[in-house]
């Protein structure tokens, strides 16, 4: 089956096309000369403890963000007062000016949900919550809402009778996201989604240009995670680029030279974003790995 989404075919038949009558050289040439539109954001985890302590709030991020120079911040859904419920208007929208008068684009935003829970109900739960904040990503103006596949055992339950609950769910949360002009974006995370082979299975059985892939770098803990990493970098929708990655389950530091290459190498353009993780102080931690990041973007 071709994994390629409807969009990405169509939009690489007219540059063929565009380009048929052109000589090798011209084509080649061309290639070349198109330049990458990538942009750096940062994931709020990389601030988890501060957020979630209180010492740090999201005024203070996105003036961080602002002043180290990103581009763009990933307002996860839990650093937002109240989480789950969903957060006033005003408050939402006081974000959203902050951001936009700190000159920072909002690449994303994010929920932590489980649809693997062998409970109907509880399932429905947890798309209703996708669902609400859906509408808080669109009123943030942020194309991406990221979401999870589930953490949950199911002793005895065969893999696939829970994989077609995870898709029925995603699927119904597709759907309230093109309704709402926002993307819905399933974040490998060593979780029930474990390995590229589990990526590929859903997005053949999901496709639609209101679904793809949040590309964690640091989460293909099985087998070699370059590999996957350029086996389902096609799904693309957003990026949790991690200072570590694993190799033979050691936790090693990420070549970030090798995979900020093959995003280039790949069709994907918009927001890389960065998340670190661990112990250290986060701001020194972050202004150095997006140092590192913008010198290999810029190459």
């Amino acid at each position: 089956m071709d994994t390629q989404s409807p969009r990405r075919n169509f939009i690489k038949s007219l540059a063929i096309g565009a380009l048929g009558s052109l000589g090798s050289e011209a084509v080649k040439a061309h290639t070349v000369a198109t330049p990458t539109r990538l942009k750096t954001s940062l994931n709020a985890y990389s601030f988890n403890a501060p957020l979630m302590n209180g010492s740090m709030n999201l005024d203070d991020l996105i003036d961080f963000c602002a002043q180290v120079g990103f581009d763009a911040v990933d307002i996860t859904g839990y650093y937002f007062r109240g989480y789950p419920q969903v957060p006033s208007n005003d408050y939402v929208y006081h974000v959203k000016r902050r951001a936009f008068r700190q000159g920072l684009e909002i690449s994303g935003a994010g929920v932590r949900n489980d649809f693997t829970l062998a409970d109907k109900e509880k399932r429905q739960k947890e798309v209703q919550l996708v669902k609400a904040w859906v509408e808080v990503a669109a009123k943030l103006g942020a194309p991406v809402l990221r979401i999870f596949s589930g953490v949950q055992k199911n002793e005895g339950v065969p893999r696939e009778q829970v994989h077609e609950w995870m898709l029925e769910c995603i699927d119904a949360c597709v759907a309230y996201g093109k309704q709402n002009g926002v993307i819905i974006g399933l974040q490998n995370h060593a979780d029930f989604i474990q390995t590229a082979a589990h990526v590929v299975s859903v997005f053949e059985a999901i496709e639609s240009e209101w679904f793809g892939l949040i590309l964690d770098t640091g989460s293909y803990r099985i087998g070699d995670p370059y590999q996957q990493i350029q086996q389902t970098i096609q799904y693309a929708v957003n990026w949790q680029l991690k200072e570590k990655i694993f190799i033979e389950g050691q936790e090693v530091d990420t070549d970030l030279e090798r995979i900020i290459k093959m995003i280039k190498q790949s069709d994907y353009q918009g927001y890389v974003p960065i998340e670190t993780l661990g112990p250290g102080d986060p701001k020194t931690k972050v202004e150095a790995m997006l140092k590192k990041v913008k010198s290999y973007l810029q190459n």
